[in-house]
């Protein structure tokens, strides 16, 4: 087996499916995780194609007894878990809308993944992470969540209230999990992969998956002198 082992959050596809891949280029082996099972078996199928060890395991992040069932399977199988990718999100739009728009049941679609999904599938795995001799969180964040490029008077950030906010509450998550887990081997970090061509926004962002994935491959690689409880992008730290 592989020196490491990682799990990603929806990696059957776009950013995730590429940080999955990276990371087996890293001697980790991959735990492929998505909420179905097709698509997941799927990806596992190209992925291994390249070379590397995956592995699918259904991760629904809005289903506890999902969640539950894939920890229980992790600490069956391998015992502990060394790297944990919060990469799966969703939005209520691919184009801007003015926050008065803003649909509320939708709104609460997407902080059931992109939030309460995070604590929910970290609260699980956190027991199998403090068995690593160097467990590393990785959430994936956006430029969205900028509170303070936001309320600049020369903003130009688009408005996506549900999403952008989820991704402001995700980086205080971040910083939450980090401050608890200092003392430990454990360092947790949000990424800004960059306005990145997916699903999510219809194809329309200008990088690459495979570009974006980049930053939290190397957040999930750090070594020990590596930072913790911050926000990074491809050039270096963020303002939160």
């Amino acid at each position: 087996m592989a020196s490491k082992l990682a799990l990603v959050t929806g990696a059957n596809k776009g950013i995730g499916y590429e940080i999955a891949r990276g990371l087996a280029q890293h001697d980790c082996a991959v735990l492929v995780a998505a909420r179905d099972r097709t698509r997941g078996e799927e990806a596992v199928a190209a992925l291994s194609a390249d070379g590397g060890e995956f592995h699918y395991v259904r991760v629904d992040v809005t289903d506890q007894s999902s969640i539950a069932e894939a920890a229980r399977w992790i600490e069956e199988r391998f015992g502990r878990l060394d790297i944990l990718v919060n990469n799966a999100g969703i939005t209520d739009s691919p184009v801007p809308v003015p926050p008065s728009g803003t649909d509320v049941p939708a709104m609460r679609a997407v902080y059931e993944t992109n939030v309460f999904g995070v604590v929910a599938v970290t609260n699980a795995l956190l027991p199998l992470l403090r068995r690593s001799p160097a467990g590393r969180i990785v959430n994936v964040s956006s430029r969205l969540a900028s509170i303070s490029a936001h309320a600049a008077p020369d903003s130009t950030v688009p408005s996506y209230l549900a999403y952008g906010s989820s991704k402001s509450a995700l980086n205080a998550i971040t910083v939450q999990y980090g401050k608890e887990l200092r003392d430990t081997p454990i360092k947790v970090n949000a990424c800004e992969p960059g306005y990145t061509a997916t699903d999510l926004n219809g194809h329309r962002g200008v990088r690459t998956p495979a570009q974006s994935a980049k930053v939290a491959i190397d957040l999930a690689l750090l070594g020990e002198d590596g930072p913790t409880c911050g926000n990074f992008d491809e050039n270096g730290p963020l303002p939160w």
